[in-house]
């Protein structure tokens, strides 16, 4: 009988996985994908963007009904809060979205191996190369595929800290923190990022006091100052609490949770809590690939070093998404996946790092692309700054939904939009436009000069 042998053999089917996948199957290639959950999608799917999300309406919807509703002259009883009811909505929209992408397999022939796959040794430019295919739980006998190209895409994983390991009760990460069963009396989030600000105020809204520890003097780092800081003063507001420059180290724990000690420049303090989430990070997950074995080379951080075709230090080896440098985000790990295999398949497609937007769910949004003023500072770049409050904007007003703002730098000769920031409502979907002008090379005259709908949240844009 004679072997199957795949033009592409892409290992994890999460957002950069299985969308490399169908475009190279749509390009003509015989794909084959390993995953090892029973589910398609990744940590994207199953417990990270899209549970997340729909936690976070389903509690936004909540806080509304519990704090917004009298002021537009709806009376109703005090809201009753049902998790396990939520929790199932969560996982039906979770089980939607998984059975598409099972859907679009099968529609577009891609052959589906569950178990986990590891890199053998050999292989050229153009095979074959070999992957062994091991499904613990099953119990089955380990195979082998052979295929002329093999992409890794496995994703990341959530950073554990030495001193606060994961024990899945007390000390959890994202995925657990998405799947409590009941609100939280205290939860002590560790890390300032957008995943801690994200279910910190999941379970704010739900009930829960929630204190967030950052070590740095600033939360979202990485962001524009101006935006985070007007981010952390609306989260305030509704409650959350900011211990900056503080870092825990002291873990007691008892009958209730823990008894934590911080410790911060000048002081020390104890907080007690019931569940503490973790969220410093994310490490890129290249163990057990048989990565050193077959010669794939990583950088100084972990990831696997690539050329512009995705392709690694072994040729005919590749990766995306999480594995290699660049933002940990799923639309950038999706667009990877395009991208390497229209490259595969001889066309020219790239991807434009610079303008990838983030976004951060919380309430209000915030949301970000291009450069942020401290990064044109910093490389001596002249810019000029419009920012419009949506206190000013009419249909904010309407939703009572006024706190935040956008900003746009640009250039002050050309009017080229070097960078958008926007905090307030609806950002997620309002910084499109942004990347669409930005895509195109356009300028903040260009913006000011295309009508925008009355009353609308995009007039901010414009203004």
């Amino acid at each position: 009988m004679t072997e199957d042998i795949y033009d592409l053999i892409v290992v994890g089917a999460g957002p950069g996985g299985y969308v490399a996948a169908i475009r190279a199957a749509q390009l003509g290639m015989k794909v084959a994908v390993i995953e090892r959950r029973e589910s398609l999608g990744g940590v994207c799917l199953n417990e990270g963007c899209i549970p997340s999300k729909a936690l976070l309406d389903s509690s936004e919807l909540f806080a509304m009904a519990r704090d917004s509703f009298a002021g537009h002259g709806i009376d109703v009883s005090p809201p009753k809060l049902d998790i396990p009811r939520m929790m199932a909505r969560k996982d039906d929209v979770v089980k939607k979205l998984t059975d598409g992408v099972a859907f679009l397999f099968k529609k577009n022939k891609i052959k589906r191996f569950k178990g986990a796959g590891v890199l053998l040794k050999g292989g050229t430019a153009t095979g074959p190369h070999r992957v062994r295919v091991t499904d613990e739980a099953s119990g089955d006998s380990p195979q082998e595929l052979s295929g002329k190209r093999v992409l890794l895409a496995t994703g990341s994983t959530a950073t554990e800290l030495k001193d606060l390991p994961f024990d899945q009760k007390l000390v959890v990460s994202a995925r657990e923190a998405l799947c409590f069963e009941s609100v939280p009396k205290h939860l002590l989030v560790v890390g300032g990022g957008f995943i801690g600000l994200e279910l910190g105020s999941v379970w704010l809204r739900l009930g829960a006091r929630v204190t967030v520890v950052e070590m740095l003097p600033n939360i979202l780092p990485n962001m524009d100052r101006k935006t985070a800081d007007q981010l952390m003063r609306s989260l305030k507001k509704q409650g959350m609490e900011f211990l900056l420059q503080s870092k825990i180290t002291k873990t007691v724990r008892t009958k209730e949770g823990a008894t934590v000690t911080l410790e911060r420049k000048d002081s020390s303090e104890e907080i007690t809590c019931d569940r503490i989430l973790v969220a410093v990070g994310r490490s890129p997950l290249t163990r057990d690939l048989g990565l050193e074995e077959s010669g794939v080379r990583l950088d100084e951080r972990g990831r696997i070093i690539v050329d512009k075709d995705f392709q690694t230090s072994v040729p005919g080896v590749y990766a995306i998404g999480d594995l290699v440098p660049g933002p940990m985000l799923a639309h950038k790990a999706s667009e990877d996946g395009v991208v390497f295999a229209e490259r595969l398949a001889g066309q020219s497609s790239q991807v434009e790092y610079d303008i990838i937007p983030g976004i951060i769910y919380t309430w209000p949004e915030a949301a970000s692309v291009g450069r942020s003023e401290e990064q044109l500072k910093q490389d001596g770049v002249e810019f000029a700054v419009g920012k419009f409050p949506f206190s000013a904007n009419g249909r904010a007003r309407c939703l009572d939904e006024t706190d935040g703002f956008v900003k746009v730098l640009a250039s002050p000769d050309s009017g080229r939009v070097l960078g958008i920031h926007i905090v307030g409502p609806r950002a997620s979907d309002l910084i499109a436009e942004a990347v669409m002008v930005m895509n195109f090379g356009g300028s903040a005259q260009d913006i000011a000069l295309t009508v925008h709908a009355h009353p609308t949240l995009s007039e901010a844009l414009k203004e």
